[in-house]
Order: C-alpha cells, then structure tokens, then sequence
C-alpha cells in the first residue's frame, strides 16, 4: 500500500539538450528581463564572458568572483555589483559555487536568475541558500531564490576535468540518496532519485575513459538534473549536516567532502531505511550493500576516500562531531555525538563503511 505523501512541483523551467545555451538570450527575453549580471568563478572568467557576448545588450557585465561555501563578504560584493550594474536578472554559469552566489544575491533583490550548470551539484533545483559567516555556513529555503530557468547543454561540460567529474557526480548522488530516506519524501522524488543514481553511476566510468565523451556527459548532466530536483523537494539529513560542517567550519573542498562522507552516512542510516536500500541496489545494478558498493566505486574512479587526505585534520573531529549534534534534524536512524565521531573517524581515515563505526 502507498503510504501518504505530499508533493509539490518546484516552479521552473528546464531547457536541456547539447547546444541550448544558444536559447538563453530568448530565455532572458521571456522572462521580461533588459540587463542580467553574468556570474562566474574567476577559473570560468572565460566562458563568462562568452556568454556576455552572447546576451549582447541584454548583458549588465560579467561578475567572476563567485567562492566555494558563498562567504558573506562576497555576497556582499556581488550585491553591490548588481546594484550598481542596475541589474534585473542573474545568469549563473557554473556550479554550486556560481549558483549560490546568485542566489545570495537573489536573497536581497529578488531578481530571477537563470542558471546555467557546468558540474553536476544540483544547486540550481533547489530554493535552498546558503552563506558562510565567522566560520559557520548558515542555510535556508527561500522560493525567490530558485531559479526561474535552468538550461542543461552537455557540451559545456565536456571540458570538466576528470577528478571533478566524479565528485560531482557522487555529490549530486548524495542528494538523492538523502531524499529516498527522507522524512518528507514521496513515490514521484523517489523515482527521479533512483532513475538519477543510476544515471550518474553508469555515465562516469565512461567519462574517467574518454571525458570527452559526449553521450556519457549527457546522462550525466541528466542525473545531476534529476538528483539536484530531489534536493530541492525533501530534508536532507546527517549526510548533509555533516558536509555543511565540513565545509563551512573547515573550508574542505565541496564535491570532495560529499564523496567522501556520503558511503559512511548511508552506511549508518541503511539499517533504518531500507526501501532507500532496495531502491539503490537496483540503481546500482543490485548491489546488496549500496553504502559498500560507492565506496568500492569512487575508489575504482579514484575518487577521495578520506578526509585527511582533503585536509582535515584528526583533531577537528570532535568539533565537527559537536557542530552536527548541537541541532535536531530529521534522519531515519537517531544520531549521538558518539554516532557522528565514529562516522568522521572512520571517513578521516579513509576506513570501509559500517553501519555501527567506533573509534
């Protein structure tokens, strides 16, 4: 029987194909736009700026200061930019880093913004924000900060490095992986979060052989869209919590620190969830041990599999540990401060997953 379940569709468009960011100056046009403020890291200053070109009038200049973790003082800057630019529009090209800076802007005026996603985060199906301040990354939702438009072209991912691909690709796996055991999750998010998983995991093996690879991007560029959709519809739980601590308190690496905290968290939460386990072994072409069999594969991928090797050192367990059980959240599986320095310890020391981790 179907258990009870509410669900509600995100309003937004989505324009996904190789070649459709030749649509986005009509996209801009049917949002009613004039002036849109181009964002970018400055390692994407390039693109950005062809992007520019491309919006001709419709551009407001291009903004490439976009951070890792979105600090508050470059929100700060890129509010003021736009301000002065007289900008009634964002176009975020980029990852998560680009997205979040957009929306940190949004946060204040308001304005839409299209994105235009070069990774595989899945920030840009999300109202979620988030901005880094004395050391700790606060987080929210907020309808005005989802993006109006999205616009997938695989073609501008077939220059993603190969290491960043994968911990993209795992950071996007680690969204839908949240959502199946999530306590707001419904039938419609679980699908997307299986058929997502599954994309990603078949699409980066033939990228890590040939990144350029063109059929391979596009269903991974496909799974990060459906993985990103179901961030944006449930709660996410420990696995999340102790990414944003990681990152906000320590600066680790984004897409790294999600690949590797994500076999752990699941590890300990599979005992408690187990349609989430059911629905991943078959995205996983039934693997019996969904938590055991990532780990195998971001080591086959020679993704990271320990946080020392990010940067983290042994004695910033504890205080993450504190950090992610100073508040209540949702997870199917209750959480102790033991609980969660037995998952950091043993994902700082790059040790196979367990569903009980002791230090």
């Amino acid at each position: 029987m179907t258990r009870p379940f509410l669900y509600e569709a995100l309003p937004m468009r989505v324009r996904f194909g190789a070649g459709s960011l030749k649509s986005l100056p009509d996209e801009v046009r049917s949002l009613g736009l004039k002036r849109v403020l181009v964002l970018s890291t400055p390692f994407q200053k390039d693109l950005a700026r062809e992007v520019s070109d491309q919006l001709g009038e419709l551009s407001a200049g291009v903004h490439a200061e976009a951070e890792m973790h979105v600090p508050i003082e470059s929100a700060h800057r890129a509010r003021e930019v736009a301000k002065a630019a007289g900008a009634d529009g964002y176009v975020a090209v980029g990852g998560g880093s680009t997205t979040g800076l957009g929306k940190a802007i949004a946060l204040e005026f308001g304005a839409p913004i299209i994105a235009v996603p070069t990774t595989y985060a899945g920030s840009e199906m999300t109202p979620i924000w988030g901005l880094t301040e004395d050391g700790q990354k606060k987080t929210g939702r907020d309808p005005k900060v989802l993006p109006t438009s999205v616009i997938y072209d695989p073609e501008l991912t077939l220059t993603l490095p190969v290491g960043m691909s994968v911990t993209s690709g795992f950071n996007a796996i680690a969204h839908a992986v949240e959502a199946l055991y999530a306590p707001d999750a419904s039938p419609i998010i679980s699908l997307m979060a299986e058929e997502g998983t599954r994309a990603l995991i078949n699409a980066l093996p033939p990228i890590v052989k040939d990144p350029a690879d063109a059929e391979a991007r596009s269903d991974a560029l496909y799974g990060a869209w459906l993985c990103g959709a179901t961030l944006g519809a449930t709660t996410m739980s420990l696995h999340h919590k102790l990414c944003h601590a990681l990152g906000g308190t320590l600066n680790l690496p984004h897409a790294e620190t999600h690949t590797v905290v994500l076999p752990h968290a699941l590890a300990f939460n599979q005992p408690a969830a187990p349609a989430a386990v059911a629905a991943l072994s078959r995205a996983l072409g039934g693997a019996t041990d969904p938590a055991q069999r990532l780990w195998e594969i971001a080591g086959d991928l020679d993704a990271p599999r320990s946080l020392a090797e990010l940067g983290m050192k042994e004695e910033d367990i504890d205080r993450i540990a504190e950090e992610t059980t100073s508040r209540s959240y949702g997870n199917p599986r209750p959480i102790t401060y033991d609980d969660v320095r037995g998952i950091l310890h043993a994902a700082w020391a790059g040790k196979p997953p367990t569903a009980n981790p002791a230090v």
